[in-house]
């Protein structure tokens, strides 16, 4: 049974091939920016980027013939419930017109309904970023008209957190969990017997900064710069999503390289550290207020669950709330290839769009 999994991210296509739940083959291709620059719209990139996935199921001797299963990462759609979607037309009109948004992933059902369309197959997404099981209370902003979106790691952090349900023989949909995605972009959400019931806003300006994401800020003063006319729409946009957070004060969206400053000394970069970290306990300790002291345990995953001048103040700053678990790395591919497999054993049913 072979799998094929895509993860299309702003500046890499990241792509495995499993047998069954074994990975068999992975890969990360980079993408320079004048290659990305090159292309007006996303939906452009796609030859590219199917072009670099055929030379790596060459490079391993396997054709699109081989492969069982397609499945992608899920881009912005409309809100969905949890699970396994077929790649549709609906879908595909909306991902390529980014009718709920742009973002590179996107392109996971685009590619992968091309590559499967190829051979005569059906292609597939799980668990996109807009999952939404928030509850009304939630959602509720505190001004009429503007609703809190989920907009989330999905996909890791529901697979963590069965993959802590399976470790601890405790059905996932009977658990109470805080599960913390560490990455370029951070989402901390409240696993509530199988649902997320609560998360923040990973992408739009919601929850901790991050090392790309400028998190929550003071609401007057992003209306400030909006009517200074220093900036346009699009560039307030980039600040939030792309270039605030770490990058805004520290001019580098790598951790690594921001501990090699914590290592010569650097002043500022230890603060903004201390920032992010007492930004990220803050999250995490508001999600507790409103377990009622049912926790079963506060899971830290993502690339930054690797470091540990982040992990370490981390997990002294939050132990008194319960017990911590690690798993370190997005895991994405894996989560794919798991929802996969599962379907093509008929555990699990696919749902449509």
């Amino acid at each position: 049974m072979k799998i094929l999994t895509i993860n299309p991210g702003s500046t890499s296509t990241k792509v495995a091939i499993f047998n069954g739940l074994k990975r068999i083959a992975k890969t990360t291709i980079r993408h320079t920016d004048s290659e990305i620059l090159a292309f007006e719209t996303l939906a452009d990139q796609i030859p590219l980027r199917q072009t670099v996935i055929l030379d790596f199921l060459n490079e391993y001797d396997f054709s699109l013939e081989d492969i069982d299963g397609f499945i992608a990462r899920g881009g912005l759609l409309k809100p969905l419930d949890s699970g396994l979607y077929e790649v549709n037309e609906a879908m595909i009109h909306d991902l390529r017109n980014h009718t709920y948004g742009s973002h590179a992933s996107n392109l996971g059902g685009l590619i992968a309904y091309e590559l499967a369309s190829q051979v005569g197959k059906k292609a597939y997404i799980a668990d996109p970023v807009v999952v939404d099981e928030m509850s009304t209370i939630a959602k509720m902003s505190g001004l009429n008209g503007v609703t809190r979106r989920s907009l989330f790691h999905a996909l890791n952090q529901k697979a963590v957190a069965r993959h802590y349900a399976d470790k601890v023989n405790i059905p996932y949909e009977e658990l109470h969990l805080i599960v913390a995605h560490l990455g370029g972009g951070i989402s901390i959400g409240y696993h509530k017997q199988g649902r997320v019931v609560d998360v923040n806003n990973a992408l739009d300006g919601d929850g901790p900064m991050s090392p790309e994401r400028s998190g929550s800020l003071p609401v007057c003063s992003i209306i400030d710069m909006a009517y200074s006319g220093q900036y346009s729409k699009d560039d307030l946009k980039k600040l939030i999503q792309g270039f605030g957070g770490m990058f805004s004060y520290l001019n580098t969206k790598d951790a690594e390289e921001v501990s090699d400053m914590l290592a010569s000394g650097r002043v500022e970069a230890n603060r903004v550290v201390k920032a992010m970290v007492y930004q990220i306990a803050k999250e995490i300790g508001a999600l507790y207020a409103i377990t009622k002291g049912h926790l079963d345990a506060i899971i830290l995953t993502g690339g930054l669950a690797y470091n540990q001048d982040i992990v370490q103040p981390l997990i002294e700053t939050i132990e008194h709330l319960g017990d911590i678990v690690l798993f370190p790395g997005e895991n994405e591919l894996e989560a794919l290839a798991f929802n996969m497999h599962a379907f093509l054993k008929g555990t699990i049913e696919e749902k449509q769009y």
